[in-house]
């Protein structure tokens, strides 16, 4: 009797709304856009996390990152120590790295770029540094402190264009000089194209041998004369080793740096773990305010469906009266006309889904950024839906229930 009753309310309700197939699209598009909305723009910040967690976890779980912190420095020497297998025996590999940025110049191009001083072992920690044409920094380069650069592939473009940059000459400019001095440099590699990572790009840098960063174009040292280092990357000996591997730097860098362990460490060393927490962090609170976004046209939404169900009481008052003349409840009435809102915001909220996943599948295709529809994100903004049709179907509703029959059949 109840599934009865309720499946003829939602038939009335249906021919109500096919009585006006215009006014009811255009209410059901506020809620439209605003299902799209959130599908959409949740699938982005799915797809940007998504990029994110599988780039920083390309090179694999067992990475420890090591940088200076508190205005501390962070030597060539303690990157030895780390290395040395006596002091640290769960680091198979230890990249030290000197980078920062300033221009350089080829003719009359003048790019500003990241100059990384690396060892070899820099590609043993990035896996995705590939040579397309010559060699890349080799040992001797390092202890010769040679005059030498890898190019970035953009870089190796935005300078030399077509021509073949290998054997060329560049010059870079030495930030610490007042007086502009400049580093010639031969290049003798140039990189593969890899896109952007993280928060760097790899093809928009030069590469050097770390000596020749420290002592021929930066000032890589401190007041005591030590060569300073901007980070060290090492590759633990296996995933089960990162935390014993982080606690051996630990405790090394700890008594290097002459500190009690009650004392703020002046360094920080990250794992893989850290740093995927700190991203996904990060990118929760962008989907949150996606999401927020998203939900503005959602209540946009809501509130005109409330408008056009006011309308249509007013505009079905002696429609209204005639019901309740003939018997009709208050409840009855209430029901056919939330039902009204709900169908409205239900089948709005389906055609919602479609576009949205359409609008997601494109950005995809498009290249520009990943989009990851989940089903979460279709149930969460299908709910939304429902309740919007719910909250803002129940004035109108209560005002029609509400009407008194005598009243109403008199409304011209």
């Amino acid at each position: 009797m109840i599934l009865r009753d309720l499946l003829e309310n939602i038939q009335t309700a249906w021919g109500s709304l096919l009585a006006n197939k215009l006014r009811s699209i255009l209410t059901m598009l506020g809620v439209i856009i605003g299902v799209a909305a959130v599908i959409a723009l949740l699938a982005i910040g799915e797809g940007v996390q998504a990029s994110i967690n599988a780039e920083m976890t390309s090179a694999g779980t067992n990475l420890l990152n090591i940088s200076p912190s508190n205005g501390s420095d962070l030597t060539y020497k303690d990157a030895e120590a780390i290395a040395d297998p006596d002091n640290v025996p769960g680091a198979s590999v230890v990249s030290p790295e000197y980078s920062t940025s300033t221009s350089v110049i080829f003719g009359s191009e003048e790019v500003r770029i990241s100059v990384n001083g690396i060892t070899p072992a820099y590609q043993e920690t990035n896996d995705d540094i590939q040579v397309a044409q010559g060699q890349f920094i080799e040992t001797q380069d390092v202890d010769k402190r040679a005059s030498v650069a890898v190019l970035g592939y953009q870089t190796a473009i935005d300078l030399f264009g077509g021509f073949d940059p290998i054997g060329q000459k560049i010059k870079v400019v030495r930030p610490d000089d007042a007086e502009g001095g400049r580093v010639s440099l031969t290049v003798v590699g140039v990189l593969e194209e890899q896109g952007s990572s993280g928060f760097s790009n790899p093809d928009e840098a030069i590469y050097v041998p770390i000596t020749t960063a420290q002592m021929k174009i930066f000032d890589g040292r401190n007041a005591k004369g030590e060569t300073l280092v901007t980070s060290v990357t090492i590759i633990a000996a296996s995933e089960e080793q990162v935390d014993a591997t982080q606690s051996q730097v630990e405790s090394l860098l700890t008594e290097r740096h002459d500190l009690d362990t009650d004392d703020d460490t002046d360094f920080r060393v990250f794992n893989q773990a850290d740093m995927l927490d700190m991203a996904s962090s990060v990118t929760d609170t962008l989907k949150v305010f996606l999401g927020a976004i998203a939900g503005i046209s959602l209540l946009v939404g809501g509130i005109g469906i409330m408008n056009i169900m006011l309308v249509s009481v007013t505009e079905r008052t002696r429609e209204i009266g005639l019901l309740k003349a003939v018997g009709a409840q208050k409840s009855d009435i209430l029901t056919q006309f939330m039902l009204e809102a709900v169908l409205l915001s239900v089948i709005g909220g389906l055609i919602g889904v479609v576009l949205g996943i359409t609008l997601a599948e494109l950005v995809a295709l498009s290249g520009m950024m990943e989009a990851v529809v989940t089903f979460s994100s279709i149930l969460l903004s299908m709910g939304f839906s429902l309740a919007t049709g719910l909250f803002f179907g129940i004035y109108p509703a209560n005002q029609a229930a509400s009407l008194n029959p005598i009243e109403a059949l008199r409304y011209e």
